[in-house]
């Protein structure tokens, strides 16, 4: 599969996303916020970082750049949309995901390695994982913490939109552990975690087995293959 991965002014993790999707088998793309061109990929990944400085609010100023017209065409079609941190961010100011992300509560910002709980398979994304899987994956942000109203968080939870829960800590006061969203179709998933940090044996967080060995965010990279059939 041809995956592409977007480079807003300000991203910081495009490069270890592209290096993600090369190390699950598929062919990276690079694409830039200008354009109007999605070269024909398959998949497209809006990787982490600082777009536009996080001027405004994160995310909100790179909804309106250009490309997203195109990716928002390109997700009313199936095609499948991974946002990761400030990719989520993006999501959810494009109005793709529902909720908000603010400030973490306590007003630092986190970097761990953070274990969470798979708890919806039934996405492009996810479908590598068995449900309520335990997984461990690095956490970077200083505005991860999840926000919703009442109604809408009552239709995040009853329609199953929850694909990611934290598990043993909530690093950032997020409603209900809420770590990452999907949409209606599953095509589209969310989160803040950094599946990209953990996608090669040595960089990746510790394990039982041996230290900076962890890959559970690959398969991530690899589920979109599995779950093409969603398209």
């Amino acid at each position: 599969m041809r995956v592409g991965v977007v480079t807003f002014p300000g991203s910081l993790d495009d490069r270890d996303a592209l290096r993600a999707v090369r190390l699950a088998g598929h062919t990276p793309v690079a694409l830039w916020h200008k354009d109007h061109d999605l070269q024909n990929v398959d998949a497209i990944v809006l990787p982490g970082g600082f777009s536009y400085g996080d001027y405004l609010r994160c995310g909100a100023i790179a909804a309106r750049s250009p490309i997203m017209s195109d990716i928002l065409d390109a997700i009313a079609k199936g095609t499948p949309v991974l946002g990761i941190c400030n990719g989520f961010q993006i999501l959810v100011e494009a109005g793709v995901l529902p909720g908000g992300l603010i400030h973490n509560d306590h007003g630092q910002f986190v970097c761990r390695d953070q274990e969470l709980v798979v708890e919806n398979t039934s996405t492009a994304w996810t479908g590598g994982f068995h449900d309520n899987q335990h997984i461990t994956i690095p956490l970077k942000n200083g505005e991860g913490g999840y926000i919703a109203d009442d109604d809408t968080l009552k239709r995040v939870e009853g329609d199953g939109l929850v694909v990611f829960r934290y598990w043993g800590v909530n690093p950032n006061g997020s409603l209900h552990d809420i770590a990452g969203l999907r949409n209606e179709s599953g095509t589209v998933v969310g989160l803040m975690p950094h599946p990209e940090h953990a996608a090669e044996p040595g960089f990746g967080p510790d394990t039982d087995l041996a230290m900076r060995s962890g890959v559970d965010g690959l398969t991530m990279f690899t589920s979109v293959a599995l779950e093409g059939v969603l398209r």
